[in-house]
């Protein structure tokens, strides 16, 4: 259902590509799971969680008029260490593309709050767990995504400007550990990531 509401919103933004305006934004964000108490393997594994990274994050938004907006985030790799009890028992990276629809609150002055919801992907790979001769496999996630935060554009600005945003998702993904050719799915990583992200703006 995700993957259908992304596609549609997608096509929607291609098709009205000449009636409004694009906007890149170029940021740096902090992106902290939330969720530390994951419970993998039968209880093997108590208090799992994802450690908090930073990357790099460009988005691109086209606004269809002042205040209706979407915005396609997009990331360099995030790279993870998964740990239980303080100690480190699997890594994985990612990429978090995030489609948001967006209403800005357009007003007389140059600063303008905006709000969104839309849908995440999460693509993991190069999963490693500290298991010798065993394979970790994490399925690809999808969740529902929210967005607030502000752009604010100088006196002297004629496109310019400076953002910060907050996004949180609802993120989760099986875990598969495979050892000696046999499979066993050891549970749900519950991820639920807050996004902190703050850069400049672009508009064309």
């Amino acid at each position: 259902m995700l993957k259908q509401v992304a596609l549609v919103a997608l096509m929607g933004l291609s098709a009205s590509a000449m009636a409004g305006q694009w906007q890149v934004k170029v940021g740096a964000s902090s992106l902290a799971p939330s969720e530390d108490k994951n419970v993998l393997a039968g209880g093997a594994f108590e208090n799992v969680k994802a450690s908090q990274e930073y990357g790099f994050t460009p988005s691109v938004e086209y606004f269809f008029n002042d205040n209706f907006s979407a915005e396609l985030l997009l990331a360099t790799p995030f790279k993870h260490d998964v740990s239980s009890g303080g100690q480190d028992i699997a890594s994985f990276k990612h990429l978090p593309p995030t489609l948001t629809a967006k209403y800005n609150f357009k007003n007389t002055t140059r600063f303008t709050p905006y709000i969104g919801v839309g849908a995440t992907v999460v693509v993991p790979w190069d999963e490693k767990v500290a298991i010798e001769g065993a394979k970790l496999d994490a399925d690809v996630a999808y969740g529902v995504a929210g967005q607030v935060g502000f752009n604010f554009q100088p006196a002297d600005a004629k496109n310019w400007g400076v953002f910060a945003d907050v996004r949180y998702a609802d993120v989760k993904t099986d875990l598969t550990l495979k050892v000696d050719g046999q499979e066993t799915n050891i549970g749900e990583l519950k991820v639920n990531p807050w996004v902190y992200t703050i850069g400049y703006s672009y508009k064309f």
